[in-house]
């Protein structure tokens, strides 16, 4: 069964039951290119946007109480997640935004003429524009709307670096006396602990969480009431100042009118500064994770990564670092996506930005990807690695780490002849230090505990300094 809708293009048929009409249906058949819909995130948002304007234009005597009442019912409804099945149109779509904001018009017209005991399609009840769209313009409620998506999206990506910062510091912890080889450029540099690495990469998620969490602050600003291009045309001045105190109790978030919406209507620069904290949070990840994979390969070994599955369809026995790898391709497409927002954020021109479904459309995923995965790898990988003590040490052992250490004791030139012969011997440092009575056993001992080794300051200065009073 269907109903027949019309628009100043002609008429088409809509199914009798959809919420959505006309102008949502001439944008699915238009976009139909990625089989991506609007982030729920940001068509919950938007439905909030609708609840605030319904109430600010009956407060100020604009709409009536009876449809007000009803259009408000049913943006709540679809705020909580009801009628996801409504919103058809592909994220990619053209018109910066007015196909979603049609599509969400629609249905909340069709609902309300429902809650007032009519028959969807009955727009001489409730319509899509004239009622829900009142005051409001897609320009200014999507940019509105998609901040307000961005920032509930970004407090559980904060938390998730909280739970990954504090996983890699009980690592910090656990291992902060697993003695080990240090490396630069690929290449054997001098001890450190395993526990000073985990600290490294603890810090690291911290900045990333201290910019994620600030940058919030930067979303509160929105140019709702703005209308077309932000000088508030088809608005009323007192529903401008209403609508921004509506918005902000019905969403508990602490938004402001933007002092110039004119400004906000056409630069969306926020977004590119929002997303950039991402890459850099992406960026940390892969180097986070492709330490990881070194350290648990084959040639290192010297940790042990959690076995989750089976890692091959033909060599048994074999496990991969399926968590670190799931967390570097998240980062990428992250990294992608950034591209993307820059792409589209610079490409705004004069008095409106037309590329804000493909903001959307990049970062939304991006954030919610990077926190799912963020906490996966916190308590899928990080808190279970094991450290391989042994492995550590004696890889630490088979270097010439020890011959640079040693250096301010002995001096560069003999600690070089030591690590020659050890290279080319496929000796020791320490046994040759015996072998040649450099040092004693015990002072050797002395030598390689965790403290002495990774510490700031010169190794074994009290050393030194009994061998000058002859007190060894």
């Amino acid at each position: 069964m269907y109903r027949r809708e019309s628009d100043f293009l002609g008429e088409k048929s809509i199914p009798s039951e959809a919420y959505y009409g006309i102008h949502t249906l001439r944008a699915a058949e238009n976009f139909d290119v990625s089989r991506q819909k609007v982030h729920p995130q940001l068509i919950r948002a938007l439905a909030v946007v609708k609840q605030a304007a319904a109430e600010s234009n009956m407060s100020i005597g604009l709409l009536d109480e009876n449809i007000g009442s009803a259009i408000f019912q049913a943006a709540g409804e679809i705020a909580d997640g009801k009628f996801s099945e409504a919103f058809i149109v592909d994220a990619f779509q053209g018109g910066a935004g007015t196909s979603t904001n049609m599509n969400m018009n629609e249905v909340i017209a069709n609902r309300a003429i429902e809650l007032l005991g009519g028959k969807k399609g009955d727009y001489h009840l409730v319509h899509p524009l004239d009622h829900v769209n009142m005051s409001q313009s897609t320009n200014d409620v999507y940019p509105t709307a998609l901040r307000m998506a961005a920032i509930r999206l970004l407090l559980p990506l904060s938390e998730a670096c909280a739970v990954l910062q504090g996983a890699l510091q009980g690592k910090e912890e656990e291992f902060s006396g697993v003695l080990k080889l240090g490396r630069t450029e690929m290449q054997d540099a001098v001890p450190v602990t395993l526990g000073q690495e985990f600290s490294a990469w603890a810090e690291a998620i911290s900045r990333d969480r201290w910019r994620i969490y600030k940058v919030e602050e930067r979303l509160r600003k929105v140019n709702l009431g703005g209308t077309a291009i932000g000088t508030g045309i088809n608005a009323p001045r007192k529903y401008t100042y209403t609508v921004i105190e509506r918005l902000r109790s019905l969403s508990g978030l602490g938004l402001a009118r933007d002092e110039n919406s004119i400004d906000g209507t056409q630069n969306a620069d926020v977004f590119v500064e929002v997303s950039g904290m991402l890459k850099a949070c992406a960026v940390t990840m892969v180097k986070i994770s492709g330490d990881l994979r070194l350290l648990s390969s084959g040639p290192f070994g010297e940790i042990g990564l959690p076995q989750l599955q089976a890692g091959s369809s033909i060599m048994p026995g074999k496990v991969n670092p399926v968590m670190p790898e799931m967390v570097t391709q998240v980062a990428y497409q992250v990294i992608a996506n950034d591209l993307a927002i820059t792409l589209a954020v610079q490409s705004g021109q004069l008095e409106l930005n037309a590329f804000y479904p493909l903001i959307a459309a990049n970062l939304l995923p991006a954030i919610e990807s990077m926190a799912k995965a963020l906490r996966l790898f916190a308590e899928k990988c990080i808190l279970e690695i094991q450290a391989m003590p042994e492995v550590c040490l004696n890889h630490l052992k088979n270097s010439t780490a020890l011959a640079t250490v040693l250096a301010p004791l002995i001096g560069y030139e003999q600690a070089a002849i030591l690590a020659k012969k050890a290279l080319n011997s496929g000796r020791q440092v320490i046994d040759i230090l015996l072998e040649e009575k450099v040092f004693t056993q015990e002072e050797i001992a002395q030598l390689l505990q965790a403290q002495q080794l990774t510490r700031a300051g010169v190794l074994g200065r009290d050393i030194k300094w009994q061998r000058r009073n002859g007190d060894e």
